[in-house]
């Protein structure tokens, strides 16, 4: 979708966030939705960035109140794509079913001191991803994920 949007005269950045793809060698304890937050609002700020377009795919929808409310000025719109949609100060385990956050919590490992949730490698299915190429590139790229991202902050449960 990058590459069309910059054919078409787009600016387009995809940052990825801390301890995820090329970033995972920063995982530790410490991570937390509000770090992509963070990840989010310098990518704006250093790259002079105004009338955004913010687009949240996934649990990267997460992250986008809390840009908004601290960038208001710099986004024009919003676009959640197939995404969580959060409001201000909820986490993704306080708008999950209960059993989602128990199965979550129980699916967790420790990696390097970090508590993690394995990448869904095996249910490519479940994301909507038939056996082929595209399933067999997303099972070489996912990554982890901690435990931690799915509360607000690292502080908080």
């Amino acid at each position: 979708m990058a590459d069309r949007l910059r054919a078409a005269g787009h600016r387009v950045f995809t940052p990825t966030q801390t301890e995820l793809g090329e970033r995972k060698h920063l995982l530790t304890p410490d991570i937390s939705l509000d770090t992509f937050v963070e990840d989010l609002v310098n990518v704006l700020e250093y790259e002079e960035l105004r009338e955004v377009i913010l687009v949240g795919h996934s649990a990267a929808g997460g992250p986008i109140p809390g840009v908004v409310d601290r960038m208001p000025d710099r986004i024009r719109h919003v676009v959640y794509l197939d995404a969580t949609i959060l409001q201000n100060g909820q986490s993704l385990f306080s708008t999950s079913p209960p059993e989602v956050v128990a199965a979550r919590r129980k699916a967790a490992q420790e990696i390097g001191g970090v508590s993690v949730v394995p990448a869904p490698l095996a249910g490519v299915g479940a994301l909507g991803l038939s056996d082929g190429p595209i399933a067999d590139w997303f099972r070489r790229r996912a990554t982890p994920q901690p435990i931690a991202l799915a509360r607000r902050s690292s502080a908080n449960s």
